[in-house]
């Protein structure tokens, strides 16, 4: 038997005092407010009863950190997998009002149902859906916790609602510390529930791509 259900987990706030798009970029870690995050993510998936049976994340400081409370809670060590990481972007380190008010800039956003400024999302969703099915048959039973970033889920969840993946990314629905839960139907993915189990009241969430 494979798993029983699958949440895609989106890590803590980061520090970022800059903000900055931060993407791939190395150290930037969760801020004292994201470790609580995180926590409360793992505490809300622990609450529900449900066996984890394997954790895994992206590469990232700020997803293995967000890992970290699953790691204490269900006594399960991350497994790193490269396929979950946040997607590349050309504005990487820059502030995005300050960058997109250079007409130098403007060409990056030319064809947004790609889109031109980063990976295009078909790939993404690829790659998701791959390291999801992986995971989702790996275990016998159990559930799994993938720690993962905002944009990744969230065209994930669109390809599973049938949806176009071109979108606003001021209107994702994927708080920080979101719990965004699947199960499989046949061949094919569905999504039972979502929750945002933190307080997130104040925090800074200018940084994802």
């Amino acid at each position: 038997m494979p798993a029983d259900r699958l949440h895609l987990v989106r890590h803590g706030e980061v520090h970022n005092p800059d903000r900055v798009l931060y993407g791939r970029l190395p150290e930037f870690r969760l801020s004292v407010d994201g470790r609580r995050m995180a926590r409360q993510a793992a505490e809300y998936v622990h609450a529900m009863q449900r066996p984890v049976a394997s954790l895994i994340c992206s590469p990232l400081q700020r997803t293995q950190e967000s890992a970290e409370p699953f790691t204490h809670l269900f006594g399960i060590e991350p497994v790193i997998d490269e396929r979950v990481i946040e997607p590349t972007n050309v504005f990487e380190g820059r502030r995005m009002k300050r960058a997109l008010m250079n007409p130098l800039n403007w060409r990056h956003l030319a064809r947004p149902a790609v889109p031109s400024w980063g990976e295009p999302y078909a790939q993404v969703i690829a790659r998701m859906d791959a390291a999801m099915t992986d995971a989702w048959t790996r275990v016998k039973s159990g559930d799994v916790v993938i720690v993962s970033h905002q944009l990744p889920i969230w065209v994930t969840h669109l390809a599973v609602a049938g949806e176009p993946a071109k979108h606003d990314p001021r209107k994702r629905r994927c708080a920080l510390s979101s719990v965004t839960s699947f199960e499989r139907s046949g061949d094919r993915w569905v999504e039972v529930d979502y929750a945002e189990p933190a307080t997130t009241v104040g925090a800074v969430d200018v940084g994802a791509v």
